[in-house]
């Protein structure tokens, strides 16, 4: 039997990852930062940059077919040991704490059907009855995963086909509800009081939350069929994620005028749904929703899994995160992935946070291995069309950092630094005999030292 995974499954996963709970409330998050002509200039950029993005990943499919485990691999090699490290560790971090955001959306979702305003059950995701449901959900989707990957990937497959049936049905309800006076009524977004260029820069992190996941084929490209399907998978699916996308926003600005959108409940497309065929609209988003979530969840559990293994390989992560079974999952890696998913569940619940702090904290741990895929394409172009495509993405990657503001980089500071004692830790597991350089001790000190002020500042 092949256990291996084909171009159909690798787009699968890649589509799933993306199109998780971001784009059911995609309408109200965009009318509320920016007004149609923004929104038409960052969807410019974003989808500019995201297709650059998947162009470099493709080339590097291409350029460098033994490296297994794309972004981290890729900043390894091109960076050092240290910095290809920072890269799996960020990733790693995104990876479990978009694993928490989609746990708690399902169970936000779930209170559609349950709670009334006189039962609170599982509110937005954060109560004690919510947590108790998503541990369940989460330790249900481990075991599925310790089956073996391809099982896994099959099963998405079909959550994949079953996601794009609610959302082919909005887009084609409000294709029909469309009206160019509401789309076109203050165009500009004046009522916001920004300008439209600041406008632009507030959509970023949410245009970059939603295609998160695109590097999934390259994550695990050792287990791919054929290394030729993983850069294709990729651009296949951002190109279809990017058409939903850019439907689903625009078209919702043409149904309600952006001002009544941006007050909207999320998910906000179940509210537009509801405006076009009645209370029904709300239960079927809702349990579009629900499955969406659970196939994006799916990915990012063999993905998330997928990281520390790969990087305990290069000796960057632990030598014990090594161990396999018999189904060949990743079971030391998938053991501390989703023990500190359900460590982060109960801080949910102590804390009382919801989907859009994660999505904040997650967004931002993604961005330097973005950036470092793009650097990384520069330093081994062989070809003009290589060497532009990565420039693209790099400038891509480090407007995304500027755009991020001070703030969420000072939150990356406080998570990277703990991440570098691990890096230390793993050196002595796996009795690494070559010596820090001179550059990366110095980098390490000032990492940490930066670490206090900024957790000071953010305590503050």
């Amino acid at each position: 039997m092949d256990k291996k995974l084909g171009l159909a499954a690798l787009t699968a996963l890649v589509l799933s990852s993306m199109l998780g709970a971001g784009v059911f409330s995609l309408p109200q998050n965009m009318a509320a930062v920016a007004g149609p002509a923004a929104l038409l200039t960052g969807w410019a950029i974003t989808g500019a940059g995201i297709l650059l993005l998947a162009l470099a990943m493709l080339f590097l499919t291409r350029l460098r077919p033994d490296l297994d485990g794309g972004i981290f691999t890729y900043a390894r090699e091109g960076f050092g040991e240290l910095v290809g490290f920072c890269s799996a560790w960020g990733y790693w971090l995104c990876a479990v704490i978009a694993n928490v955001s989609y746990l708690v959306i399902v169970f936000s979702a779930l209170s559609f059907f349950t709670d009334t305003p006189e039962l609170k059950l599982f509110g937005d995701g954060n109560t004690w009855q919510s947590i108790v449901g998503a541990s369940v959900l989460l330790w249900v989707v481990h075991w599925l995963v310790l089956r073996g990957v391809q099982t896994a990937a099959s099963i998405n497959i079909a959550a994949t086909l079953a996601k794009l049936l609610p959302l082919g049905l909005f887009v084609v309800l409000a294709i029909i509800s469309f009206k160019l006076s509401t789309f076109s009524l203050d165009f500009k977004g004046l009522e916001l009081g920004v300008p439209v260029w600041e406008q632009v820069k507030n959509t970023m992190l949410i245009t970059l939350w939603v295609f998160i996941g695109v590097e999934g084929a390259v994550v695990v490209s050792a287990r791919a069929r054929n290394k030729s399907d993983v850069g294709m998978a990729t651009l296949l699916a951002v190109l279809a994620a990017l058409a939903v996308y850019l439907l689903v926003t625009l078209l919702s600005l043409g149904v309600l005028a952006r001002p009544e959108l941006a007050q909207m409940r999320n998910p906000s497309m179940a509210g537009l749904l509801v405006e076009m065929i009645g209370p029904w609209g709300e239960v079927i988003i809702a349990a579009g929703l629900i499955v969406s979530v659970c196939g994006a969840y799916l990915s990012w559990t063999i993905m998330a899994a997928e990281v520390p293994l790969l990087a305990a390989r290069y000796r960057a992560f632990p030598k014990i995160l090594l161990r396999q079974n018999e189904n060949n999952a990743p079971a030391a890696s998938l053991w501390l992935t989703n023990a500190s998913v359900q460590v982060c569940l109960v801080l949910i619940w102590a804390t009382g946070s919801d989907y859009n702090t994660l999505l904040t904290i997650a967004s931002e741990m993604i961005l330097v291995p973005y950036l470092l895929v793009g650097a990384y394409l520069v330093k081994i172009a062989k070809r003009p069309l290589h060497r532009l495509t990565g420039v693209g993405a790099s400038i891509y990657g480090l407007w995304l950092l500027y755009a991020s503001g001070p703030m969420h980089l000072l939150l990356s500071v406080v998570l990277y630094a703990p991440g570098l004692l691990v890096f230390l830790y793993a050196r002595r597991t796996h009795q690494h005999d070559v010596a820090l350089r001179s550059h990366e001790r110095v980098f390490i000190g000032l990492l940490l030292i930066a670490a206090l002020p900024a957790t000071w500042m953010l305590m503050g």
